[in-house]
């Protein structure tokens, strides 16, 4: 007759639920790039636009204003936080980063450095906080478009007006001196998990 030791249990138990918990992240990270991602081309397009029609300075209000605009629509169809941060924010009370995502930004810098293409870059995790309420967290990198360069770019080839415009609008700006293809920040999403 053997006997089951509950270390032996709790090993198949582990192994039992790892599967399922694996399946369920794969699952959230598919939903998740489908919901949320979309949002990314009407922001670029709208900036791209405005650029275009406006010039630089006019395109500041869409950035500013259309961008979170477009974010605060997925937000409010879905219940989910989805926002963008970065390790060099242009307006820090938006567009700071709590701690996991500091750390998934640095994590992105470094991937970018080692050859990873920005653009498939991103992250997907359920975490469980102190108080036990699970979420699961989710980063996408957002590369630096040549679009991005007029703003973003090297601060000295930024025209006078545009730099006027930005310490206007942006004081606290430190979002310039970026190069195409660089990891400018991260389209984040925190969604609320039931149960335990």
């Amino acid at each position: 007759m053997k006997l089951v030791t509950p270390a032996l249990v709790s090993l198949s138990l582990l192994a039992a639920v790892q599967p399922a918990w694996a399946q369920d992240a794969a699952s959230l990270l598919a939903e998740t790039r489908k919901t949320a991602l979309p949002v990314l081309p009407k922001v670029v397009q709208a900036m791209q636009t405005a650029v275009k029609e406006q010039g630089p300075v006019g395109a500041i209000p869409v950035c500013k204003e259309k961008a979170p605009q477009l974010l605060q629509e997925m937000r409010q169809q879905t219940g989910w936080d989805i926002r963008r941060v970065s390790l060099r924010t242009r307006n820090p009370a938006t567009g700071t980063p709590d701690a996991w995502e500091a750390r998934q930004l640095a994590d992105f810098d470094i991937k970018a450095a080692n050859g990873a293409k920005p653009e498939q870059i991103e992250v997907g995790e359920i975490i469980t906080a102190t108080d036990g309420k699970r979420s699961y967290r989710y980063m996408k990198a957002l590369p630096v478009a040549e679009v991005c360069l007029t703003c973003h770019g090297p601060s000295d080839l930024l025209a006078d007006d545009l730099k006027a415009a930005l310490a206007k609008d942006y004081p606290l700006d430190r979002a310039t001196g970026y190069a195409a293809g660089e990891v400018r920040g991260a389209l984040t999403v925190t969604r609320p998990l039931l149960g335990p």
